[in-house]
């Protein structure tokens, strides 16, 4: 029975796990919850909007500590959880203004007592999990302050994002993938023209990270293999207990891991690399973005993120909380790379229409795959990645997020007019293809990788050069690079299911792949025009659940669419 006075928080209730029950949840296991508190949602659209409106290199953005005084939660609305807390016998474990988080301890019987839900424990494929039956509920007296309460549910949220080549990882690819051509980082971004000249000195690149690990030593062996010296060092931040663990089997997360760390070393060797390792559930990634974004001590102002999962699979609470988060970054000058997935226009979902979030989020930068055949700075062929059963770049119509400001020319809703509009996803790419990938040492054994995770940390590693280059953190990007269409290779072949490629932005490979040189200079020279933001682009999810169908949200509706440790 839900006590008087609570009510449902909106976005809450998860979608019931398709896994074999176990039973309740044990009542006295201790375990933790992170309360995400409102803050100044519209004075914060003003603020990156007025830095939208300006060139980059004369941005001024905030500090951690001036955005916390600026745009962190308010004294009043942490008392009132701490009262909260303190009469439903839960501790308050830490207490974080500039996050808008409050973390609370307790035992399952406390929580579920003081937010009225009845937790059980599941059997998926990938473990035993915890999940709750229904909403969770909150009083009246913190219902306003409250966006979100993560924890409950410890399901995996998301998947990594890379593809390995079966030839060269003991099996045969697919009969009609073409013959493989493998490329170190480096020389894909010598395809692609990256400022010469630069190497990511004074830049720090962030790599988000939900699993798997890497070992130091071979990281070194990898990079004094392409003549990199001294290598770069990686550090490791923990955030939640998580940590950086290596599995041993590079067809696990280390792939995931190794894959990131060694596009980025290779090509902005002078960066500052940084790995945030956190638990792969929506409290767990929402955890380490914001660790990333608020780290005082390494400061990234570039995101890599290679992880990820349909829209329709995300709570609204934690598309809301991860939204905010990485706008959030933006105010701090930090761009968040976001590789758009693996699994074509279904983004896996059998006879779904789907995108990956948080690559659809209109803060990030979906990146989405291509196939690249070239030589030396000469590129002779890009197609859309699509391997024909193999994997598929990732890419579409949110169902989540209407048409932002910075894509209204290009109309993605013609991409699929069945569908309502929303934010067109990706909005760049890059060489992806298993068949044209990336040779990658992970775990002792060197193959061809590819996946949208490849994306993501070649994207972060060309703005670590630009950034160097131009001496100003870029963010936001996303308006200047729609301003920027002819620094990009516009690819106007293929397709990734549903949609197919044309001629300027499309929903397989966004506005293309990068010119660096050419891009590096638009930036550098641009002043954007600022972009307007509605009341449904203020970082709110569009539905309070998510339909399956592709045509089930309509915008517009009376509910709104809308080792170091941490």
């Amino acid at each position: 029975m839900i006590p008087a006075r609570k009510v449902p928080l909106q976005g809450s209730r998860t979608r019931p796990p398709a896994a074999a029950w176990l039973g309740p949840a044990p009542p006295f296991e201790h375990i933790t919850m992170t309360v995400h508190l409102r803050g100044p949602v519209p004075e914060l659209n003003r603020f990156t909007g007025d830095l939208a409106s300006q060139p980059p290199e004369a941005r001024t953005h905030l500090s951690r500590e001036e955005f916390q005084e600026r745009f962190g939660a308010q004294q009043r609305d942490i008392s009132v959880v701490e009262a909260f807390a303190a009469n439903n016998r839960l501790a308050v474990l830490e207490i974080h203004p500039g996050k808008r988080t409050v973390e609370l301890g307790g035992t399952v019987a406390a929580f579920s007592r003081a937010f009225g839900v009845r937790l059980h424990l599941f059997r998926g494929p990938r473990g035993v999990f915890r999940a709750p039956i229904g909403p969770v509920w909150v009083p009246t007296s913190i219902q306003p302050a409250v966006v979100a309460v993560l924890g409950f549910d410890t399901r995996p949220i998301a998947q990594p994002h890379f593809r390995r080549l079966g030839r060269l990882w003991g099996h045969l690819p697919h009969p009609a993938a073409a013959a493989p051509q493998m490329y170190s980082p480096p020389q894909v971004a010598e395809l692609y023209q990256y400022p010469s000249g630069t190497d990511g000195t004074g830049q720090c690149i962030g790599v988000i990270e939900l699993g798997g690990g890497f070992r130091q030593a071979e990281l070194n062996q990898y990079f004094q293999g392409l003549g990199i010296s001294p290598p770069p060092t990686v550090s490791s931040v923990s955030v939640h207990g998580a940590s950086n663990t290596p599995t041993g089997n590079p067809g696990g997360p280390d792939g995931e891991v190794m894959l990131d760390l060694e596009v980025i070393g290779s090509i902005a060797p002078k960066a500052d690399i940084v790995a945030y390792f956190g638990p792969n559930t929506d409290q767990g990634f929402a955890a380490t973005v914001l660790a990333a974004i608020f780290d005082t001590t390494n400061k990234p102002s570039i995101l890599s993120i290679s992880w990820g999962g349909p829209e329709q699979r995300w709570p609204a609470q934690a598309v809301q909380v991860m939204n905010h988060a990485i706008q959030s970054g933006l105010a701090m000058g930090v761009t968040v790379f976001v590789a758009a997935g693996d699994s074509g226009s279904s983004d896996g979902l059998p006879r779904r229409l789907a995108v990956d979030f948080p690559a659809s989020s209109p803060y990030a930068v979906g990146c989405g795959g291509t196939r690249l055949i070239g030589s030396g700075d000469t590129i002779t062929s890009e197609t859309v990645w699509n391997d024909i059963g193999d994997g598929a770049t990732g890419g579409g119509v949110s169902m989540l997020f209407p048409v932002p400001s910075f894509q209204s020319g290009i109309n993605p809703v013609s991409a699929n007019p069945a569908r309502p509009p929303g934010r067109g996803v990706p909005d760049v790419s890059g060489n992806a293809s298993p068949t044209t990938g990336y040779d990658i040492l992970v775990d002792g054994q060197s193959g061809a990788i590819g996946g949208t995770s490849a994306v993501a940390p070649l994207w972060a590693a060309l703005l670590a050069r630009i950034q160097q280059q131009i001496g100003q953190s870029a963010a936001p990007l996303l308006p200047a690079i729609y301003a920027s269409s002819t620094s990009f290779r516009d690819i106007t072949i293929g397709n990734n299911g549903a949609y197919r490629a044309g001629p300027g932005w499309d929903a397989c490979t966004g506005l293309g792949t990068p010119n660096g040189t050419a891009l590096s200079s638009a930036l550098k020279s641009q002043a954007t025009s600022a972009p307007s933001v509605s009341r449904r682009q203020e970082g709110r999810v569009i539905a309070s659940q998510p339909r399956e169908h592709p045509t089930g949200n309509k915008p517009g509706g009376a509910r709104s669419r809308v080792e170091q440790t941490t």
